[in-house]
């Protein structure tokens, strides 16, 4: 017993002496500091700007211009959360201006030309945009035609739409008709209301919540995440990959609608095209989302953090008395900064 003993305790320690012993070191801190502007170069530009115009113009930081950044991005965050719907399917919707045109003419019309009330107008809005949510869905899903095309298409014929609507004239209370009479319809006082604050300003923040929790919290925001990285997977994988599809346009083209509202509660008119000049700040918005806090992708938080940025660019410039043809110099320069970051982190 004790030799044999003894020799399983030399054998044991023969292995011990075989066996590495292994020393854990303490792993080494590398900072990459692209990855950290990747992630957080979005908030810390908003920050550095507050603190750049606030030092030129102690006036922007006051309450009342924070809330007028606020109301004035409401319309921009609404359009550009329906953009980034479709983005989120690898789609692309440039019909969401003319959208919000149309409906912006449809509603004051339905108060102004023919006495509706606030339901009428507002379901006969929102009815128009889906409409033309289903004509791109059918366009590009059915007949594949790429979705940049068409929904390009899609933005010449609905702006043609509303100037015939109008007949090139912008709808207001009292207006003259074609007949030489005054028109008799009054916009509604409830209608009136979405336009003020604070209730512009808790429009945009209940919609960015709802899109934000649908495509982070929802097996149907993950399934349309899975089909914009790679629709044939996800159709393999049992997903209805052209039924998201027409869900991303026909909420898309209702988002536009609502914006194209609360546009016409808050100037109280249908000017012609009232809608076209937030394309190009809502697709701004909607691409400088995609690196806020590293997300990649598009997502609603990133959206509305993106039109705050240019929120506040627009108006420290304005306050700064930089001429208004100036800032779409701006809003291209950062809109390409965001996009080089973005992509080049993908590749």
């Amino acid at each position: 017993m004790n030799k044999k003993f003894y020799s399983f305790q030399q054998e044991a320690g023969n292995l011990k002496t075989q066996i590495p012993v292994q020393h854990h070191a303490k792993p080494k801190f590398n900072f990459d500091l692209f990855n950290f502007l990747y992630k957080y170069g979005t908030i810390l530009t908003i920050f550095v700007l507050i603190a750049v115009f606030a030092l030129v113009n102690p006036a922007f930081i006051q309450t009342n211009n924070v809330i007028n950044i606020l109301r004035s991005i409401s319309i921009v965050t609404i359009i550009a959360i329906g953009i980034t719907l479709s983005l989120t399917v690898n789609g692309f919707d440039l019909s969401v201006g003319s959208v919000a045109s149309l409906s912006n003419a449809i509603v004051i019309s339905m108060f102004v030309w023919f006495s509706q009330n606030t339901m009428v107008a507002i379901f006969s809005a929102l009815a128009a945009a889906l409409l033309v949510g289903a004509f791109n869905s059918f366009m590009i899903v059915k007949l594949k035609i790429p979705d940049m095309l068409m929904t390009l298409a899609t933005m010449f014929i609905i702006q043609g739409i509303a100037l015939s609507y109008t007949k090139g004239a912008t709808i207001s209370q009292n207006m003259v008709m074609a007949d030489g009479t005054f028109a008799t319809g009054t916009i509604s006082p409830l209608f009136q209301k979405f336009g003020q604050v604070p209730w512009i300003i808790i429009i945009m923040l209940v919609l960015v919540a709802v899109v934000h929790i649908f495509l982070t919290y929802t097996k149907h925001g993950r399934y349309m995440y899975i089909i914009g990285g790679n629709p044939e997977a996800a159709r393999l994988s049992g997903i209805p990959v052209n039924k998201y599809k027409v869900v991303a346009y026909l909420l898309s083209a209702l988002l536009a609608a609502i914006g194209g509202m609360v546009l016409a509660s808050r100037i109280m008119t249908a000017e012609i095209n009232a809608g076209t000049p937030y394309l190009m700040d809502s697709v701004a918005a909607a691409f400088i989302g995609f690196a806020v806090l590293g997300a990649g992708k598009p997502n609603a938080f990133g959206t509305f953090i993106g039109a705050v940025l240019i929120g506040i660019l627009q108006n420290g410039l304005v306050m700064m008395s930089v001429p208004y043809y100036s800032m779409d110099i701006v809003k291209g320069a950062v809109l390409a900064f965001a996009l080089a970051i973005t992509y080049y982190k993908q590749k």
